[in-house]
């Protein structure tokens, strides 16, 4: 049975970036299990460029940006297994045991002191989205037709329409437009659009393509292949508005109607997981509810920008390292953890406690709102000092948002156990 001092799970940009900030903390004895045959992850699909701006203070394309995590990974002699699948992640006496299975080595049984977990997140099928009609072929998750354009050279029709304006269906957008696809629409069921806003204007708006907001798809049409879709507006519970009915002919219907982290693992761990991102509950080291098991990047929550993926990562490297360098002695008696609680607007914030024995002098929060807000505070409030209090113009669901907090500025204080962060009126 061989042993390890860290398993990396995921061998995309969290989980390299992750490797490389253990290797570069003293860690020399780690692994990392990748599924896909090769490393990189999502990046290599993702052939547009505005990645690396503030890692690398230069605009790189995903394979780029990815490439030169490979390389540094390939410094450090990190190493790997690709075409690797985790089946299990368990806890004896301290110890994880990590089971996977390969077609080379077979069965897998694994001994590690920490894991870091770093598997991404997937789309939201059309199952979860009960949309009526048949189910002809056409209907492809945005990913999944990103996929087959830009690495298998398919190309999934030439009449399109989208659903859902995330990040990946916007970018689709323009892709399919520049490989000489018709796309009619893109249909949002939200008031507002969950991409970033540079993407609605560099991949809609430059192209005329219209963008409909509170719309969804009402039927699909065709039963070998996608003839037609109808949409239809919706009022403010989302329920379709009878007579707002409009067909477009259409070949393909893609979807691009939000990504779920891969928690499939963490949960059957015992992990504990928050209702409202999916991810794993974490402190400020981004360690989870189970000891010595750590999360970052789209598996701990999505995130709009592969720099911030990359960010959290190296920190949950450093934290890791940490760990395994202190592992077996005696932990520091916690004496006082704060809930981070979030409040009127925002969503939720990662991490979601902080113990302030643990943290560095300064911790970033990062946090999305539930809806479209302008000229608002974000405070956040430590019993009854503030201390935090900035002004932003504009805030919406689609841009993650963060806050710096200082450890000089959380006191203790009798009975004080939350922080609370929540958006003000100006």
């Amino acid at each position: 049975m061989d042993r390890y001092d860290l398993i990396i799970i995921g061998g995309g940009p969290a989980g390299l970036a992750a490797a490389i900030s253990a290797k570069e903390q003293g860690v020399t004895n780690l692994l990392i299990l990748e599924r896909d045959q090769e490393l990189g992850g999502i990046l290599n699909q993702c052939i547009h460029n505005g990645f690396g701006l503030h890692t690398f203070k230069e605009e790189l394309t995903g394979p780029e940006y990815a490439q030169r995590f490979i390389d540094r990974a390939a410094e450090l002699e990190v190493p790997y297994k690709l075409q690797t699948m985790v089946l299990d992640i368990s806890e004896d006496g301290g110890e994880k045991t990590v089971t996977a299975m390969n077609r080379k080595d077979g069965l897998l049984v694994l001994k590690t002191k920490a894991v870091i977990l770093a598997m991404g997140c997937r789309e939201r099928p059309r199952g979860a989205l009960n949309i009526p009609g048949y189910r002809p072929a056409g209907i492809y998750t945005a990913g999944t037709a990103q996929r087959l354009v830009n690495m298998e050279g398919y190309m999934p029709g030439r009449e399109v329409v989208i659903l859902g304006s995330g990040d990946i269906g916007l970018i689709m957008a323009r892709r399919m437009t520049l490989e000489g696809a018709k796309v009619k629409v893109v249909a949002e069921l939200m008031p507002y659009s969950g991409g970033l806003q540079r993407n609605i204007v560099q991949c809609l708006e430059d192209f005329h393509i219209p963008l409909k907001l509170s719309h969804t798809v009402v039927d699909i049409q065709g039963k070998e292949r996608v003839t037609g879709v109808t949409l239809a507006e919706v009022d403010e519970n989302r329920k379709p508005i009878p007579g707002t009915e409009e067909f477009y002919s259409c070949d393909t219907l893609l979807l691009s109607c939000g990504l779920i982290p891969e928690n499939e693992l963490s949960a059957k761990m015992g992990i504990k997981l928050s209702r409202v991102t999916s991810g794993a509950v974490v402190n400020e080291s981004l360690e989870t509810s189970v000891e010595g098991v750590f999360a970052c990047g789209n598996v701990l929550h999505v995130h709009d920008l592969v720099d911030y993926v990359s960010e959290e990562a190296k920190r949950a490297g450093s934290h890791a390292a940490e760990y395994i360098h202190n592992w077996k002695e005696e932990a520091i008696k916690e004496t006082w953890e704060l809930e981070v609680e979030p409040q009127n607007g925002i969503r939720y914030t990662v991490p979601q406690t902080i113990r302030p024995e643990h943290m560095e002098e300064k911790l970033t929060l990062r946090f999305r709102v539930g809806a479209v807000y302008k000229d608002r505070y974000i405070s956040v409030y430590c019993g009854s000092k503030r201390i935090f209090h900035k002004k932003k113009k504009k805030m919406a669901p689609g841009e993650m948002e963060q806050v710096t907090l200082q450890k000089s500025d959380l006191t203790a204080a009798p009975g004080l156990d939350k922080i609370i962060m929540k958006l003000e009126e100006a």
